[in-house]
């Protein structure tokens, strides 16, 4: 009776322990710092904001289903040789074509640089000996010189991922990411545009704009065919298409918004800006480093490689590895670490001293006295105390020791300085 219920303890405390070692088993995109949105398990990544997306997503499908139910049907009947079905094909591939550029915009990574577990160390004997006076982040220059194309550009130290961020790389704060060729964070697609999705995003864009042009244009046809029927003015026409005046004011005022994105960026491609440095730095007054020409600026926006993530979102996070994160600019000392971990095992070997005797002396105890429980628990607090002072003297002289190092290494310092 009494073993069982000792198995049945022991049964119990393994699979807790089995649980938690279970649980400690995590992928990265489960301990992500930035703030992005997974789905699919970790193959999809969006922005914070990702429901704008699905916002945009009804302001394209709406107007293109209303575009469909009433102006098309009126056009299949007045256009012979199916020629209405046709306009209705295109219509539909187009839609989910831009469908297709807006989730591709918006569910991949836009080119995160990954974060450093500790600062970068000082590059030279001036910054190593700062370094050594000033611990921290603060140790470390704010900035950097970089030769891009043999002129020299700045680049910033980023506290939050501890890394000096690469050229044309900056830190988005809604997504709390660096992110490689920085260009904006999209309210509409719900994702910052970097190196890995800025072609898709200006396909999107681009796309729409003619799609708002294509709607635009039949509503009008429509509108014309009504009025060619009936023999009436625009007015009655309008009142007989009512959906088709409603689109070509939608589709009109979307066709500025979105056309203005377009021209806009076809001038940061030719002149290889993005807009963050077109509105933050501003190369009228100094030569852009990255510009090569509006052929060659053109042909590496849209026929270059497209580089791979750096980050593998579905990697498994290795159980000695920290998940916490320490201040901005500040590392974790090592000898604290080889302190802790010297404590720990001699715990771990303490412990296991006394779970052998606990266990062979409850054993002893069944043969003689039976299931009398109540020694078993006497010896067993009577051991838990010993333990616990044990480790207690451990940490004291451990204490004792790193203090009288500590203080060795003052005076010496002390000396040093003197």
């Amino acid at each position: 009776m009494c073993a069982a219920s000792h198995s049945a303890k022991l049964s119990e405390s393994k699979r807790n322990i089995i649980e938690t070692d279970g649980s400690a088993a995590k992928r990265v995109y489960q301990v992500w710092k930035g703030n992005n949105r997974f789905l699919l398990s970790g193959r999809l990544i969006f922005g914070p904001d990702v429901r704008s997306m699905v916002l945009t997503v009804f302001l394209i499908i709406i107007p293109v289903i209303l575009f469909m139910v009433f102006v098309i049907q009126r056009l299949i009947n007045e256009f012979p040789h199916h020629l209405g079905y046709l306009i209705m094909a295109v219509g539909v591939i187009f839609t989910t074509y831009v469908l297709f550029l807006l989730v591709f915009t918006s569910a991949r990574d836009p080119g995160i640089i990954p974060r450093n577990t500790h600062p970068p160390e000082p590059d030279n004997d001036a910054e190593s000996e700062l370094a050594g006076n000033q611990r921290g982040s603060s140790s470390l220059p704010p900035t950097k010189d970089v030769l891009v194309n043999g002129i020299t550009v700045k680049v910033k130290y980023c506290h939050t991922c501890m890394l000096y961020r690469p050229p044309r790389c900056s830190h988005c704060s809604i997504c709390n990411n660096c992110v490689d060729r920085f260009d904006h964070h999209c309210p509409w697609v719900g994702q910052c545009i970097g190196k890995r999705n800025y072609r898709f995003f200006f396909m999107f864009v681009s796309s729409t704009t003619v799609l708002c042009l294509y709607v635009f244009a039949f509503c009008w046809v429509n509108l014309k065919k009504i009025m060619v029927t009936y023999e009436c003015s625009l007015w009655r026409a309008i009142l007989r298409s009512p959906v088709s005046a409603i689109l070509i004011l939608y589709t009109f005022v979307a066709a500025w918004f979105v056309g203005g994105l377009t021209a806009f960026h076809l001038y940061l491609i030719c002149s290889n800006q993005t807009t963050y440095e077109n509105f933050r730095y501003r190369y009228d007054k100094k030569s852009n480093p990255y510009n090569q020409g509006w052929m060659r600026n053109f042909i590496e926006i849209f026929f270059s490689e497209i580089p791979s993530s750096k980050n593998d979102f579905r990697a498994m996070v290795k159980n000695n590895s920290t998940t916490s994160s320490l201040p901005p600019g500040q590392v974790s000392s090592p000898p604290k670490t080889s302190i802790d971990l010297e404590m720990g095992g001699k715990r771990h070997a303490v412990a296991e001293e006394e779970l052998e005797d606990i266990q062979s002396e409850i054993g002893s105890m069944r043969v003689s006295e039976g299931c009398d429980t109540q020694p078993s628990h006497s010896i067993i607090a009577d051991r838990k105390a010993n333990c616990e002072q044990a480790t207690l003297d451990d940490i004291q002289a451990l204490t004792a020791e790193i203090s009288t190092e500590h203080g060795i290494t003052n005076r010496e310092n002390v000396h040093e300085n003197t």
